[in-house]
């Protein structure tokens, strides 16, 4: 069944559709009164509602019922992930909400090749934050996750502030075998807690970076004995948080 992020409800317990989501309702499914959608309204509550009306502007939707379960991580993870090269940025992102992540930090790293051009950045985030839509739709997610705008290293140690628990997935650390951190961490995590964790770029980070970090509280973990793509360490890491928290639970 499919799923949109919409404002609302009204007071008369109905969901009013307009924009992008009214094009796909009505011009890409050709959906008509009386067919059945789920909304999420921006508080995260999904429900099953009834096409009651479609007009030339919007869709209006009924309420069947409101749904209970969530389908969120108990957990609240945002990857931090140095500019990568090409679309990887897009996978991280997609993916990374398939699999539950709370937020994405994007940031430049000294061993970040691309090159972040501020005249074009509002757009290259809202292509990034409808990906993460987009993604959570698909995979009936109750929250779209945040894309920040890209930022420098500097101010990565500010935006870590609020977090309960901050981590490095350092190569380094895998090749010589560590193997505890990660898993003490998620031990000691409880619902509704926040972790950060920071990803190099292609290259991955520099020693300075990491010592850096490292002087502001963060903790550097591996990720097991295989070298992993900046891709695919976020992946593994969230895939490994949804096993702790979800299926052992």
């Amino acid at each position: 069944m499919q799923r949109y992020f919409v404002n609302g409800p009204s007071e008369n317990e109905r969901f009013y559709i307009e924009g992008e989501d009214y094009h796909h309702i009505v011009r890409v499914m050709r959906m008509k009164q009386g067919d059945q959608i789920i909304c999420v309204s921006p508080k995260g509550e999904s429900a099953l509602c009834e096409i009651a009306e479609i007009t030339g502007e919007q869709a209006v939707a009924d309420i069947v019922q409101w749904n209970v379960e969530s389908s969120e991580l108990p957990v609240h993870i945002t990857i931090a992930s140095g500019l990568p090269k090409g679309d990887k940025l897009e996978l991280i992102i997609q993916k990374g909400t398939e699999l539950g992540a709370f937020g994405f930090v994007p940031f430049v790293a000294a061993r970040s090749v691309v090159k972040w051009d501020e005249k074009k950045s509002s757009k290259k985030v809202d292509r990034w934050q409808k990906i993460s839509k987009e993604a959570a739709e698909q995979s009936h997610r109750s929250t779209i996750p945040k894309v920040a705008p890209p930022i420098p290293f500097s101010e990565l140690v500010k935006v870590a502030e609020g977090y309960d628990y901050k981590l490095i997935a350092y190569e380094e650390d895998a090749k010589q075998g560590e193997t505890s951190v990660l898993f003490e961490v998620f031990n000691k995590m409880r619902q509704n807690e926040s972790l950060i964790i920071i990803f190099g770029p292609e290259g991955g980070l520099t020693e300075k970076e990491v010592a850096i970090l490292q002087d502001n509280g963060f903790l550097s973990c591996g990720l097991g004995p295989r070298i992993l793509r900046t891709e695919t360490a976020p992946l593994y890491l969230l895939s490994a948080a949804s096993y702790h928290f979800e299926l052992m639970r």
